[in-house]
């Protein structure tokens, strides 16, 4: 299970969500105890656990829901002190709202007031002590390169970057005397190197192969020696979807696809997502109508009240299919008089007033939940694309065609990991997160994107 949750939170940010669980799950307690002692603590003891738990997983929910779980959320601690305040407004009006509809979890006003304020407190500490040692070593793995080339440079290049906080690099073995040395001379260990014994001495946890050619000098015997001592041994396409959440395209082969664990759409998975697509479609319908006629309404005032509400767009789905998505009109609608299909652009002078509002808060996508509910799409997929470019990029981006083997979602891996896209270049790093979705989906993996996604709405990230 633990392996589970790290392919999808780096290890420090796991640790990190586990010390905030156990901080929302103790709180409540602790309010009972010190508003009513140990007598109104012990008063009921298993409704305080359920009381307890059900505080603890939604506080965890907001704060994921807010990316405070994110590779990338540490990069400024006034923007995530920030975040961790609104969490917890948002927090406390959930469960404002569930004591409302379930009034037997109900807490005292003093109670909950002191256990809600004690875990703000607690984790302002915990993400305080996170910052100064998120980057300490003993929160690292240890990794170990085999190779001094080219790809052992993309290595070192994730290892200098965002991606690279959850490891550490200790250095490159130079496999043969004749190998280039790409990568910083002065951490390159010397052929022959004898790989248990450095692996012993320098408490290493994992081995990367990163060999530009294996067919020259690959230790065989070496690296199973390690793998037996329980050191991991992975390759660079594993070590870089692992790290950085995608896959990249020059480290994809055929057979890589063929015989790895993933790429697999069972009919169980299958049958799972389409259940789950339903019931999250007509709850979400049945919360966001009142927004949708409120929208309706002003795209209508808008244009002078003649204009359309709604726009149809071609788009391909899974295996191809064409189908018309649904979305509420964000642009003038003489945005393509002349019939050929433009990419949108940041700042877009095509995009109204209304326009702008609903697409940087995604409101334009909410009608997209009747194609959800049609089967032509997923909640959670490969965004579609136009016909258009998406003959273009078959043509230009190797494996594109790829994504249009699963439903394509509202939302996506590729949407929460990458700004907004409007370019060939960012179609190809966006199909890189789209196929490590496609690769490791599971309901697991949905929820996250879809808490994450609320994240992306609230703050406007990658909006245009």
């Amino acid at each position: 299970m633990i392996r589970l949750f790290r392919h999808y939170v780096p290890l420090p940010l796991l640790l990190l969500a586990l010390v905030e669980m156990l901080v929302f799950f103790g709180s409540i307690p602790f309010g009972k105890f010190v508003r009513s002692g140990i007598e109104g603590w012990a008063f009921d003891p298993i409704g305080l656990e359920l009381k307890a738990s059900l505080f603890a997983i939604v506080m965890v929910s907001v704060m994921t829901a807010m990316g405070l779980y994110e590779r990338h959320f540490w990069d400024g601690k006034a923007d995530m002190m920030l975040r961790v305040a609104v969490g917890f407004l948002l927090g406390l009006f959930t469960i404002t709202l569930i004591y409302y509809f379930l009034p037997d979890l109900y807490m005292g006003r003093g109670e909950f007031g002191i256990a809600f304020a004690a875990s703000f407190v607690c984790v302002v500490v915990a993400r305080y002590a996170f910052f100064r040692l998120s980057d300490h070593e003993a929160l690292k793995r240890r990794v170990l390169v085999l190779g001094t080339g080219y790809k052992a440079h993309q290595v070192e290049q994730l290892a200098s970057g965002s991606h690279g906080r959850g490891f550490a690099l200790i250095g490159f073995v130079r496999m043969n005397e004749a190998d280039d040395i790409i990568v910083d001379a002065a951490r390159v260990l010397p052929a022959g190197t004898l790989l248990r014994r450095y692996t012993e001495h320098e408490r290493i946890d994992e081995i990367v192969v990163a060999m530009d050619d294996r067919r020259r000098g690959f230790p065989v015997d070496d690296i199973l020696d390690c793998k037996i001592n329980g050191v991991t041994v992975s390759d660079l396409a594993t070590f870089f979807e692992r790290e950085s959440g995608k896959i990249r395209l020059d480290a994809l082969h055929p057979s890589s696809m063929i015989f790895s664990d993933g790429f697999h759409q069972a009919a169980l998975k299958s049958f799972s997502k389409r259940c789950f697509d339903i019931i999250a479609s007509l709850l979400l319908l049945g919360l966001t109508w009142p927004v949708m006629l409120a929208t309706a309404i002003a795209i209508w005032w808008e244009s002078n009240r003649n204009g359309p509400i709604f726009y149809k767009q071609a788009r391909v789905g899974r295996n191809d299919r064409v189908f018309d998505v649904l979305k509420f009109r964000s642009m003038r609608t003489d945005a393509e008089q002349n019939g050929i299909a433009q990419w949108a652009q940041k700042n877009d002078s095509r995009i109204t007033r209304v326009g702008a509002f609903i697409r940087k808060t995604r409101i334009d996508e909410l009608p997209q939940l009747f194609n959800v509910l049609r089967g032509e799409m997923s909640f959670v997929g490969p965004r579609p694309e136009r016909p258009q470019f998406v003959s273009m990029l078959e043509q230009t981006i190797p494996y594109y065609s790829m994504r249009h083997r699963v439903n394509p979602g509202i939302t996506g891996w590729a949407q929460i990991c990458y700004p907004y896209g409007a370019s060939e270049e960012d179609a190809r790093e966006k199909l890189q997160y789209d196929l490590y979705y496609i690769k490791n989906y599971s309901l697991f993996l949905d929820f996250m994107v879809l808490l994450q996604t609320a994240h992306v709405i609230l703050w406007g990230k990658g909006a245009r």
